[in-house]
């Protein structure tokens, strides 16, 4: 199989579909990590909800959550669920970033992408997913992020199986497209998108709009079967 070509086809289908997702949607770097922190375990809806009460509560600067009280910070940012736990993460980081580069995310950002993942994956409750999301679209350096949606696409497209854990799935496309920002953003949107409204535990794939690539894979794997046993 040539993943390039089918992770291709899929992109193309999907952005056909749903057309450009104008992702992240935060107005600064620092919006998008508060936001990326807070999105664990909930939707976007919630999230935007938190950060309106951040900034109703005038908070929402890297010195204002050093300086807040964590109940207080709990309180604001109850719409996003777990509330107490994502008081405890924001604070984290708030406090390594102060600790680390003065508060200032400009300085963090610096860094080459290695040494910024390693540095990010560094803080109490920040995973993979979280430090991805903050490197492609806070601070604009290309990786690919990968969730439950993308993981569910490969594997029902037969590019990956089960035991594929996070980096195994990042290395797949990185390893199969251009190391290209704004295409990994759109990607990855384009993902999320389909996962919400098709591609889910139970499966809606007539309507799909990778279904024509399913069904291509299949015919090509048909004819691949034939010849192998012509031979």
């Amino acid at each position: 199989m040539n993943k390039s070509k089918v992770l291709a086809e899929i992109y193309d289908s999907l952005f056909k579909s749903f057309g450009k997702q104008y992702w992240w949607p935060g107005d600064t770097g620092f919006e998008v990590v508060i936001g990326a922190i807070l999105t664990q375990n909930t939707n976007w809806t919630n999230v935007e909800k938190a950060i309106e009460n951040l900034k109703a509560a005038k908070v929402f600067t890297p010195k204002k959550l050093y300086e807040i009280d964590i109940g207080k910070l709990a309180e604001l940012i109850k719409p996003s669920g777990y509330f107490n736990v994502k008081a405890k993460r924001l604070k984290h980081f708030i406090d390594w970033l102060f600790s680390n580069y003065n508060g200032n995310l400009s300085r963090l950002f610096k860094l080459e992408y290695a040494v910024l993942r390693e540095e990010l994956l560094s803080v109490n409750g920040i995973g993979r997913e979280t430090a991805d999301s903050i490197i492609l679209y806070a601070a604009e350096k290309p990786t690919f992020v990968v969730d439950a949606y993308t993981k569910r696409v490969l594997v029902r497209h037969g590019l990956i199986t089960e035991d594929y854990d996070y980096e195994a799935i990042k290395a797949v496309f990185e390893d199969n497209l251009p190391k290209n920002l704004s295409y990994y953003n759109e990607y990855h949107a384009l993902i999320v998108m389909v996962g919400k409204h098709y591609c889910k535990p139970r499966m809606q794939c007539e309507e799909c709009p990778l279904d024509n690539v399913h069904r291509g894979l299949n015919k090509r794997r048909e004819n691949k079967s034939v010849k192998a046993n012509r031979k």
